[in-house]
């Protein structure tokens, strides 16, 4: 996956790792992994954040 428009959208709402990482209920360290592309986001994750910044998860993930 591509992260650049995950981190553009948590940008545009001015959110922070750990604010997103609380949202998802991971830790933040994990979250990062998932950011930066080292983890995968599970499915449930990817509707979360769609929900979250209320985009489609076309919108926010691309397949690498």
């Amino acid at each position: 996956m591509q992260y650049n428009l995950l981190k553009l959208r948590k940008y545009d709402r001015r959110m922070s790792q750990a604010d997103v990482a609380k949202y998802l209920g991971i830790a933040t360290h994990t979250y990062n992994q998932k950011e930066l592309g080292n983890r995968e986001f599970t499915q449930d994750e990817m509707f979360k954040l769609a929900k979250l910044f209320g985009k489609p998860i076309d919108d926010i993930f691309l397949p690498r």
